[in-house]
């Protein structure tokens, strides 16, 4: 079992940044990849961006530039760094970590609210 904990999220104006943070725990060696998504009301959840257990990374074009995900291995957390927040990257932001039997963990959500 893995353990995902968000935290970070909150309220900012158009323009400004947040970084989320995503710590795991338990059988860390399970998982391939940790990433993020988010989700609106009455709308699926969407990918935001990930990060692979080799260190690639990949991002929705709708984050490209503005987003930047990254890890600290020794603390198995992971981090979004988001920039420039416009209005409609308002979300809950989850973290997710599939496994390498393809398994999906999920943290608990932690709301983003970008004011216009």
């Amino acid at each position: 079992q893995v353990q995902l904990v968000e935290s970070g999220g909150g309220l900012v104006q158009a323009g400004g940044s947040l970084r989320l943070s995503c710590a795991a725990s338990g059988s860390i060696f399970s998982i391939n990849a940790m990433g993020w998504y988010r989700q609106t009301p009455g709308k699926q959840r969407e990918f935001v961006a990930v990060i692979t257990s080799g260190g690639s990374t990949n991002y929705a074009d709708s984050v490209k530039g503005r987003f930047t995900i990254s890890r600290d291995g020794a603390k198995n957390t992971v981090y979004l760094q988001m920039n420039s927040l416009k209005p409609e990257d308002t979300a809950v932001y989850y973290c997710n970590a599939p496994s390498w039997n393809s398994y999906e963990y999920w943290g608990q959500g932690t709301q983003v609210t970008v004011s216009s």
